[in-house]
């Protein structure tokens, strides 16, 4: 079953009939676009409010000064989508647009004037960035944050309305319980999503931006970034386990009657033996050194 894809929702905020229109007073270029001609006009920058809800918070300055020299080459071949709202106009859809334009030194640039709601706004915003594919990792998830804070979606509905899966956008959310640090790294692209999420697992934000740090300088892959964080875990487990075990034998009599059983264990089974005392009960731990070794003392425990 196809998902509905937010993006249709544009499609019925721009009417899909082909016209070319006359040059826009203000602007050099003539706008070829999938419009019809009277839906168009021309605004004066100064109109023209950013959006509150706008997704995108990074913008990459190669990128913008790309845009900058084709609007200036050819102009905005693609109006702007804002909305009304009291005296001036909110920009819905054409952020990069819009500042290139204001960097070319434009006067006034063309638009689509469309009466929306806030969620309308919101969703137009998110889907015009996703659309593009240029949407850093975190911007994408600070929309589909603000999807769920302002317009209380769930997932499973962002998921749908941007035609995803639920996994991908709960994947994508995951980045931003990131130390800012990190996140700032993932924005500026020296850090990938992948190599981000690997280091989620690690359970303090000094260790996460120290890992990150050395990742980064190391010039890991994402396999071995999460094999470096699964090692980094399993010898901090170790050391709380060696750490647990010195505390429990410290505590232990030497004459105890849970000593005498340690000792007797040891020799019986011929290998190191840890009785641990945990409350009223506690655990034995009974270590071996090879394949071998395990068959050899579960034989002796009459379990082979």
């Amino acid at each position: 079953m196809t998902k509905r894809v937010l993006g249709r929702g544009l499609e019925a905020l721009i009417p899909a009939t082909r016209v070319t229109t006359s040059p826009v007073p203000g602007t050099p270029e003539m706008i070829t676009e999938t419009l019809e001609a009277s839906a168009i006009r021309a605004l004066s920058l100064s109109e023209i409010q950013p959006n509150p809800r706008q997704p995108r918070h990074h913008i990459d300055e190669r990128a913008l000064q790309e845009l900058e020299a084709s609007i200036r080459a050819q102009g905005i071949l693609q109006p702007l989508l804002v909305r009304r709202v009291g005296d001036h106009f909110e920009l819905i859809a054409g952020e990069r647009r819009l500042l290139a334009a204001q960097r070319a030194g434009l006067d006034r640039v063309p638009v689509i004037v469309r009466d929306l709601a806030d969620e309308h706004v919101l969703e137009a915003a998110l889907v015009e960035n996703l659309q593009r594919e240029d949407l850093d990792p975190i911007d994408e998830a600070l929309g589909y944050q603000a999807l769920i804070d302002d317009l209380s979606y769930t997932q499973e509905r962002i998921a749908e309305r941007v035609g995803k899966d639920r996994t991908t956008i709960s994947n994508a959310l995951r980045l931003l319980s990131l130390p800012q640090d990190v996140q700032d790294m993932v924005s500026r692209g020296t850090l990938t999503a992948g190599h981000a999420r690997a280091l989620l697992a690690l359970t303090t934000s000094a260790d996460v931006l120290s890992a990150a740090k050395y990742v980064q300088s190391m010039g890991f892959s994402v396999r071995k970034t999460e094999a470096f964080v699964s090692r980094k875990l399993k010898r901090r487990i170790q050391a709380r386990r060696r750490s647990a075990t010195s505390a429990t034998r410290r505590q232990l009599d030497p004459g105890s009657p849970l000593a005498d059983v340690e000792d007797r264990l040891r020799k019986h089974l011929a290998t190191q033996v840890r009785v641990v005392p945990q409350g009223a009960g506690g655990r034995i731990e009974i270590e071996y050194y090879s394949p071998l070794e395990l068959e050899r003392l579960l034989e002796i425990l009459g379990v082979l």
